[in-house]
């Protein structure tokens, strides 16, 4: 055999033993899916006769859906019956049956309810003091205490449940990043609930592993902007993701608190990759993860890295869609998970209206942006670079200019809208201009079917 032919053959061995390493991972994810799925309707079933206990969850990221899930887990592992739902199909019918109601609250920014509980709480606002005096209920609210309306939603949530009659069945407990004496009060208040004992089973989160940290580049030099940082790790064993899903990490600095980052690689590409920015504190002092990330820890170095499922990002339904694509600075990351996904499934039409300030230093992916665009694995690309002509463009501006479009893709086509990036600003802007194109109705609509979905932070 000649060497170029030796080559060839170990070429194709490799590829071979890659394409059977992704089936692997691909077999067992949908057999965890599978058990998930059957879970699931597990959870939901209700006996004859018996009221079940709610489990509702207000989750932006999916952390309050995974507390809310192992929540109804061991309930029903206990013997009651029980429903898991996100809040935006909970009712007032529905509490208005239940004899038991447990709510698993995070918070979006500062006192907000996140995307999946908005409609109920607007609902609740509009229904004003109704009358709950028959519901039990009990509250765990996630929040960070780095801000200033610290468990926001889950105590404006137990305010309007006690001011309607509901009665509390223990304190609200309040949870900062998942702080494990929190967590802890919370499984007491199950088995008073569920009448198990202490020890009862708490699965809980996947545990961190050391992910090695093989390359890192700033993406975006010279520019009048803080350092965007590409870094890629490798998995210590067997792992796999979804598109928009999302990398928790621990720093050396500040291990009770994990940073989430939105994954920017599919799982075909053999290494997890992020896009981080080199964030400011007020006082003009660097962020302690993100300076660590994009400074500190050496290639070659480990980090305590676990992997979270993001539901409110993934496509699920949306997959075979049209779907629009909307984001900014480092909220692309997100978004390039869905594109490098669909771009090799060709899955369905996608369209992306990406802001940044300046092209020449900030168009983070062009190249592969592009190489999408010219062979139609992109089918449109609209950039606004805010800081490249006198007047400030952003992505918002770039919607009511193409507002036809934008209605024909969602109304006539049943496209789905995805929105990545910062919420100050950009989130706000978009979701002004959606309802301005759409109307309030209409947006409202698109996001209780899963066609509106956002991380942003």
């Amino acid at each position: 055999m000649t060497p170029h032919a030796s080559r060839l053959a170990l070429a194709a061995l490799a590829l071979a033993l890659y394409a059977a390493l992704c089936l692997a991972i691909w077999l067992r994810e949908r057999r965890r899916h599978r058990t998930a799925a059957d879970e699931a309707d597990a959870l939901s079933a209700v006996r004859s006769g018996e009221a079940p206990i709610i489990v509702a969850h207000a989750s932006q990221t999916g952390h309050a859906e995974s507390l809310a899930r192992e929540t109804a887990r061991v309930l029903h592992a206990a013997g009651s019956a029980v429903r898991l739902l996100p809040l935006n199909t909970l009712d007032h019918a529905q509490l208005a049956r239940a004899r038991c109601t447990l709510f698993v609250a995070s918070t979006y920014g500062e006192g907000d309810a996140p995307d999946n509980a908005a409609d109920f709480w607007q609902r609740c606002q509009r229904a004003g003091g109704a009358a709950l005096a028959h519901l039990h209920y009990g509250v765990l609210a996630l929040g960070d205490r780095e801000y200033a309306r610290f468990c926001g939603f889950g105590q404006a949530l137990d305010h309007w449940l006690r001011a309607a009659g509901a009665t509390p069945l223990f304190e609200r407990i309040d949870m900062d990043n998942g702080d494990a004496a929190a967590l802890r009060a919370w499984q007491q208040g199950l088995s008073l609930i569920a009448q198990t004992g202490p020890g009862t089973a708490w699965t809980g989160d996947a545990p961190f592993m050391p992910w090695t940290l093989v390359d890192r580049r700033v993406i975006n030099p010279d520019s009048v902007g803080a350092p965007i940082v590409h870094l890629s790790l490798q998995a210590p064993g067997m792992t796999a993701w979804e598109p928009g899903d999302l990398a928790e990490l621990r720093i050396p600095a500040d291990p009770r608190h994990p940073r989430s980052y939105s994954i920017a690689s599919v799982m075909q590409d053999g290494r997890l990759e992020l896009l981080v920015r080199v964030a400011r504190r007020p006082d003009g002092s660097p962020g302690l993860a993100s300076r660590w990330l994009a400074e500190e820890l050496a290639v070659g170095a480990s980090v305590a890295l676990r992997l979270r499922a993001h539901s409110a990002l993934r496509l699920g339904d949306n997959a075979t869609r049209p779907i629009l694509f909307i984001g900014n600075g480092t909220g692309l990351a997100g978004l390039r998970g869905h594109l490098r996904a669909r771009a090799v499934a060709r899955t369905g039409p996608s369209w992306l209206v990406f802001g940044e300030r300046q092209a020449a230093h900030d168009f983070l992916c062009e190249g592969e942006l592009r190489a999408w665009l010219a062979s139609g694995a992109l089918q449109r690309l609209d950039t606004a670079f805010s800081r490249d002509q006198p007047e400030r463009i952003y992505v918002q501006h770039r919607l009511d200019e193409a507002a036809g479009e934008v209605r024909d893709w969602v109304r006539r086509r049943g496209g789905a809208i995805y929105v990545c990036g910062s919420l100050n600003g950009m989130a706000q802007g978009v979701d002004a201009a959606l309802r301005r194109i759409l109307g309030n109705d209409g947006l409202a609509a698109l996001a209780r079917e899963g066609r509106y979905r956002r991380d942003v932070y």
